[in-house]
């Protein structure tokens, strides 16, 4: 009998004890025992049923911008679509694009287009499907507003879902609740518009996100979701936490909701101190702050 590694080959390229580190936006976490890189539907699909059959633990990872990984080995199989699964496809208003798309880039060529609706993705550092799973947002705008459709692999099987299935909310879907269905692409409706316009607004945030955000440190975005009628880093700055460090983690002096990894930051130590954070802000303002970041390979949180 063929060993995993040999049987994912037949399928996929294969990385072999590739760091979770080096796959995620923040730089932390331990080895994947394999990293698979499926060119199409059919070659995801066999590598699907492959780990069902071995009953292999596994994860779609984007560009791993909202993950906190423990320092643990994973024992699995790590699938990224973003090496493959990167396409796009316009359509006069309508734009196709797969699950591994930049929506950066997915941003830039809406705006060549003149087509908007894109502008508040400019500056997330994320996969159309990571997008997607988290209903990723900026500046009072957010992936579900301008979805039609979601392109997803579920029960084997390829299929179309309305927006308005996916039970979008605040940094949620139901994909949140079903993680092991695979996002592979999505419909976009945007809006003529232009291209100036855009491009001009567009620059403008990123003025701002270099003039607020500390985008010269690993980080996995903002930590905290805001919580209703509040901003989560005034909250941190209220608990004395503004550069707050433990180990190499710190929250950022800049923005405090952004925690830095500011060298070589262990996942415990981020998590104490996401925890720590949690804790004050409750104790002082009776609010409880949840995390936007999802948690990845964990066996015991402390």
């Amino acid at each position: 009998m063929k060993n995993i590694y040999e049987e994912l080959l037949g399928y996929s390229e294969v990385d072999v004890d590739h760091s979770l580190a080096a796959m995620t936006t923040l730089r932390i976490g331990g080895k994947a025992s394999y990293t698979v890189y499926p060119e199409n539907q059919v070659a995801l699909d066999s590598i699907m049923r492959l780990i069902k059959e071995r009953n292999l633990p596994y994860k779609v990872i984007g560009k791993g911008s909202d993950l906190l990984c423990s320092d643990d080995d994973f024992d699995g199989v790590v699938i990224r679509l973003d090496r493959h699964f990167h396409h796009s496809y316009f359509d006069d208003c309508v734009v196709s694009a797969q699950a591994g798309c930049s929506i950066i880039l997915l941003a830039v060529e809406a705006m060549k287009r003149g087509l908007s609706g894109l502008e508040f993705a400019s500056g997330i550092p994320g996969t159309i499907g990571g997008a997607i799973f988290m209903n990723a947002g900026a500046y009072k705008s957010s992936m579900s507003d301008i979805l039609d459709e979601v392109l997803v692999l579920r029960d084997g099987t390829i299929e179309w879902i309305k927006a308005e299935e996916c039970e979008f909310g605040y940094r949620s879907s139901i994909f949140q609740k079903h993680p092991e269905w695979i996002i592979l692409g999505a419909r976009i409706r945007l809006t003529p518009k232009d291209s100036r316009q855009i491009s001009d607004l567009m620059e403008d945030r990123r003025k701002r996100r270099m003039a607020s955000q500390p985008l010269d440190y690993p980080t996995c975005g903002s930590v905290f979701r805001n919580p209703e009628g509040m901003n989560a880093w005034q909250l941190i700055d209220g608990i004395g936490y503004r550069g707050k460090r433990i180990g190499d983690a710190m929250v950022s002096e800049k923005h405090c909701n952004f925690i830095c990894n500011m060298g070589n930051a262990k996942a415990q130590d981020y998590l104490q101190l996401v925890h720590e954070i949690q804790q004050k802000v409750f104790e002082k303002y009776g609010v409880e702050l949840h995390t936007e970041m999802e948690l990845f390979n964990w066996k015991q949180i402390v």
